[in-house]
């Protein structure tokens, strides 16, 4: 078997293996594109889990233990300047939004390019052969005609084009001077409208919207640093608050642990009766649910974070296992509601949208009424005409411009009615008009997000001081419960009962912790800035450059600034 048959028979076997692959497309149709299997459409597969499921021995007791799921994992201590950075690096939401700027600078681009000058270049040939009714006229002719251009478009509307055409024309005709003949012209010639589409404001409508949209685009692309940070944040506060939830559950596991101990030594020493072991036993698989909840929430709460940071080796199925590396420092804050406020109305990139947006409304306004003008334009060329024998010949002839001519004219067109026109600027007067109501509401809704915030600030600041208080006396109780059963006036249910509700009052403190941390992201949120000393610097991402966005360095944390020291 030669070379060439062994290619040959790899390559089929090579497509006849991926034509056996399963795909979701069935056939590409050059009119519809692809055409995805109808099955895959129509048909809904069920999800048969009769077959995963464990085998277990008929009457087997399967008793639960607090097994700690995450002891064996790989840790990996995390602080909230560090989930920031990561975030700000590999998000995907905001990889999106950082590149939103970059297109809007190319649809800039594309508008300014449209006053750019063009060059033209054309030929033609032309052959007549027909009956004449005199002598005088030539039957058959022959025209090649030759044209170079520059057309300018101008900012006030007019163009501008220069014009070199050239022809040489041969006939039969017996009378004619010149056969071939040669001829050169150059042309200026002039255009202005005078009323629709004149002057500059109504001429360079594409370039404001598009620098207008330019600008929205990186307000957007602002917003979503601040709101990838945001839930960078919460986020982070949100597995802190659960996994000290967990170790609440779980010392109130250990509690309830002892307490069964202490009941099976009570009841051996024939202090107290058979039922105080239920009772402890019944306390025990309590708090172990517990546990198994608390653990669920855990894993859902990294879950989350590690989808907001992408990072690389932050698998969300899997190590490792993120520790806390930032501590809440809640500090009582005096903070005025109306300056804050002021604050939000100068940062919050959705106001600053509509503010440009109502500029676009305002141009789009302006270029909707120039529109209902009736079209009136100005033309003038001027010629300069060169004939001769030869090509060479009629240069000279044009060079001498000796030979000149020039036309003026004046169009006038427009609507009968023209009520398309002024529909048009309707809408657009409508537009701005709702734009405004919006502008207001947002404003309100702003002022209603500020004071809410700094409520919720209050409010988890005062359960922090309650939660607290509560868990000292909770201590004290639990203690006192403890003594009692000791002596024999108190039953386990009554112990547990006290862990219960220390427990409970350790988790309100732990919770009014987080949500006082959550509280002050809200509060920055709405004001648009940004919970700590640390600046974030962010720039377009150009996909261009880095089509795969591998690392995409749209954003950056710059250190805190140094103190003055006055």
């Amino acid at each position: 078997m030669t070379t060439k048959t062994l290619l040959t028979s790899a390559c089929a076997v090579l497509i006849a293996c991926v034509g056996a692959c399963s795909s979701p497309f069935q056939t590409v149709d050059a009119d519809y594109g692809v055409r995805v299997r109808l099955e895959r459409l129509r048909t809904i597969q069920p999800l048969d889990l009769t077959a995963q499921a464990r085998n277990q021995v008929e009457g087997e007791q399967v008793e639960p233990a607090a097994i700690d799921p995450f002891a064996e994992m790989e840790r990996r201590t995390l602080t909230l300047e560090e989930c920031r950075a990561l975030a700000l690096e590999n998000n995907l939401d905001l990889r999106v939004s950082l590149i939103n700027p970059t297109t809007s600078e190319l649809r800039l681009t594309e508008e300014e390019a449209a006053f750019e000058a063009v060059f033209s270049a054309g030929y033609t040939r032309g052959e007549t052969d027909q009956p004449t009714s005199s002598n005088l006229d030539g039957s058959q002719t022959r025209r090649d005609s030759y044209n170079l251009g520059v057309s300018i478009p101008l900012r006030s509307g007019g163009t501008v084009d220069f014009n070199l055409p050239f022809n040489r024309f041969q006939t039969d005709n017996a009378f004619s001077t010149l056969n071939p003949s040669y001829t050169s012209d150059f042309e200026l010639s002039y255009s202005q409208p005078l009323l629709r589409n004149f002057g500059r404001r109504a001429n360079t409508f594409g370039i404001r919207i598009a620098a207008l949209e330019s600008q929205i685009a990186q307000a957007l692309a602002k917003l979503e640093v601040i709101r990838t940070l945001a839930s960078v944040d919460r986020a982070y506060w949100d597995l802190y608050a659960a996994q000290k939830l967990l170790d609440v559950r779980r010392g109130q596991y250990e509690l309830a642990v002892e307490q069964l101990d202490q009941a099976e030594r009570r009841v051996r020493a024939g202090d107290a009766a058979e039922i105080e072991i239920t009772r402890a036993q019944s306390g025990v698989a309590d708090r172990l649910e517990g546990i198994i909840l608390a653990e669920t929430d855990v894993r859902q709460r990294l879950r989350t974070l590690k989808v907001i940071l992408n990072a690389p080796g932050l698998s969300i199925d899997g190590a490792p296992y993120l520790e806390i590396g930032t501590d809440p420092d809640p500090v009582p804050y005096e903070l005025d509601g109306e300056t804050l406020v002021q604050a939000a109305m100068n940062m919050r990139m959705e106001l600053l949208e509509l503010e440009l947006r109502l500029a676009q409304d305002e141009s789009t306004v302006e270029f909707r009424r120039n529109q209902q003008l009736p079209s009136f334009a100005f033309d003038y060329t001027y010629r300069y005409n060169g004939l001769g024998t030869s090509f060479n010949d009629s240069f000279d002839t044009l060079a001498d411009g000796d030979f000149a001519d020039w036309t003026v004219g004046f169009n006038f067109q427009t609507p009968i009615g023209n009520e398309a026109a002024k529909s048009r600027t309707q809408q657009a007067i409508v537009a701005r008009l709702q734009r405004l109501s919006t502008k207001a509401a947002r404003e309100l809704s702003i002022r209603q997000e500020v004071f809410g915030a700094l409520d919720q600030l209050e409010a988890s600041w005062q359960r922090i001081l309650a939660a607290r208080q509560r868990v000292l006396l909770a201590a004290r109780t639990l203690q006192a419960e403890r003594n009692q059963f000791d002596v024999g006036l108190r039953t386990s249910t009554d112990v547990l009962d006290a862990a219960t509700n220390l427990a409970d009052a350790q988790s309100a403190e732990v919770r009014a912790l987080a949500d006082y941390q959550i509280a002050q992201t809200d509060l920055a949120f709405a004001t648009g800035t940004l919970l700590g000393a640390t600046k974030v610097q962010w720039s377009p991402v150009d996909p261009r450059q880095n089509p795969v966005l591998a690392t995409p360095q749209g954003a950056r944390i710059d250190p805190p600034d140094e103190p003055s020291g006055d």
